[in-house]
């Protein structure tokens, strides 16, 4: 008896003194059946994803589709019973609509062409009918000589198109060492361009150009279309498939007669210059918890030549159900866990760094922000949610490997050390406080549908949307009821 009590208690202090021990996360495996029980079996998932892509369709920061997408989020996240429903209004600049579009070859032969405008294109004046005029092989004091040509013409700024995006990013979960993270290094320009892009666009803004084309880099009638708001000197531009530009400019080339007619007709918008921010709260119960806020999020605007299902219904409709869910399975977290949906985040992060500006970032919201747990987004790629970018912070490895865990049969893989830029949890790191983006599918996305035309339902898989929202309705929960806050990446 001795000799047993004496093993065992030899083993029971080799099993207490052990790290993994030391380290276990707790789990709630009850919590997390209700999460799967709800989010496979009664999803809404796939409505919202298709509302936001099929009902309102492109959601541009600025628009009145955005505007929509904004106010119908509040009215379902209040159906839900969620916590405070509202928007949070911040200043942007003007909108932009598209009000009429078409471009086709009319000589030598009539040929409809693939093309978009780029947002916040200017209006044309009418529609046009002309011989297109090629300066892509010319140079500077060529196009000096050439301005009475250029005022009302159609003119086409760039070289012909030789580089293509051809390479999505590796999938980081694939590898047992660590690769390169993010999309990878757009290809060189076009070669052969005599005049920098910058002085192309002054001498056409000051010669009075009617529509200006340009290629992009995509193929098989991919087009990269974003936009910026130039204010007085914006010029009605468009953006033509690679192949479409080539044909027309190895014609020209060629002697051949070429004639293009086009219209673009658009509108600016300054009835009202803000963008929005929808945002709701599950309420913490804990009494000396509940003012701790955790966050799910990500950004509800997307470019304007497509539904931008990638980027980001799918990640916006996977943050409303993961609230949801939470709030239908009846979960009591510790703390507050708040959701956002934000705007502006193609313009550069906007919508994400007004909030935290507001109410996180500097001195005065140091008591706010020390009471601020963690931040999870979602965003860049599709498919499921493999596993998270760690943001090179090892002390959350073994905290969100133990929370992955439980949904490896549902495709989760392992956790990223590295970080990923480009997306709204870098408004939080920057301001010293957690925040993690999700490791998901690249396949044909930065070759195909991140900012194109291509970005469409058909991108999305709905058994996806439902993985994603159950992980990030997890990983939500556990951090509202974890006895400690997410550690901080050292150095922040």
């Amino acid at each position: 008896m001795k000799r047993y009590l004496l093993t065992a208690f030899v083993i029971c202090f080799c099993l207490l003194a052990s790290p993994a021990a030391a380290v276990q996360e707790p789990v709630d495996r009850d919590v997390i059946a209700k999460i799967r029980d709800e989010g496979l079996n009664r999803s809404q998932v796939y409505e919202t994803f298709t509302h936001f892509t099929e009902d309102i369709g492109p959601r541009l920061t600025g628009s009145p589709a955005f505007k929509t997408a904004a106010d119908w989020a509040q009215s379902k996240l209040k159906e839900y019973g969620l916590e405070n429903p509202r928007l949070e209004a911040w200043e942007f600049g003007r909108g932009w609509a598209l009000d009429k579009f078409s471009i086709e070859m009319v000589e030598p032969r009539y040929m409809p062409l693939i093309g978009y405008p780029e947002a916040w294109s200017a209006s044309m004046n009418g529609e046009l009918t002309a011989a297109p005029i090629f300066l892509g092989d010319k140079k500077q004091e060529d196009i000096v000589q050439m301005r009475d040509k250029l005022k009302g013409a159609i003119v086409m700024s760039q070289p012909i198109q030789t580089s293509f995006e051809r390479a999505d990013r590796p999938q980081p979960t694939l590898f047992d060492t660590p690769v390169a993270i993010g999309q990878p290094r757009p290809p060189a320009g076009p070669a052969g361009s005599f005049i920098t892009p910058q002085n192309m666009a002054r001498m056409l803004r000051e010669t009075g150009a009617g529509v200006v084309l340009r290629p992009n880099r995509g193929e098989h009638g991919t087009l990269f279309v974003l936009g910026r708001d130039n204010g007085e000197a914006a010029l009605p531009s468009v953006v033509l498939s690679a192949e479409h530009y080539n044909m027309i400019a190895r014609m020209i080339q060629r002697g051949l007669n070429v004639k293009l007619r086009v219209n673009l007709q658009t509108r600016f918008l300054t009835e009202d210059k803000n963008s929005y921010n929808v945002l709701a709260e599950l309420p913490g119960t804990d009494p000396a918890l509940r003012d701790e806020i955790v966050m799910i999020g990500g950004h509800l605007d997307s470019w304007h030549s497509s539904p931008g299902a990638t980027d980001n219904a799918d990640g916006a409709a996977a943050v409303m159900e993961a609230m949801r869910i939470l709030k239908t399975i009846g979960a009591r977290p510790k703390r507050t866990i708040r959701m956002a949906l934000w705007g502006g985040e193609e313009e550069g992060l906007l919508g994400s760094a007004k909030y935290v500006q507001k109410y996180l970032a500097g001195d005065a919201n140091k008591a706010a922000r020390d009471k601020f747990n963690v931040y999870f987004n979602l965003d860049p790629g599709t498919g499921p949610i493999y596993g998270w970018y760690l943001e090179n912070n090892p002390a959350v490895k073994p905290i969100f490997d133990a929370w992955l865990e439980p949904f490896k049969d549902l495709g989760s893989r392992k956790n990223i050390l590295q970080g990923i830029g480009n997306t709204d949890h870098l408004s939080y790191t920057r301001a010293g406080m957690a925040g993690f983006n999700p490791v998901q599918d690249y396949a044909d996305y930065d070759v195909r549908t991140h900012h194109t035309n291509m970005d469409t339902f058909e991108r999305v898989k709905v058994e996806d949307l439902k993985q994603c929202a159950m992980v990030l309705a997890s990983f939500a929960y556990h951090a509202a009821v974890r006895a400690e806050k997410i550690p901080v990446a050292p150095g922040k």
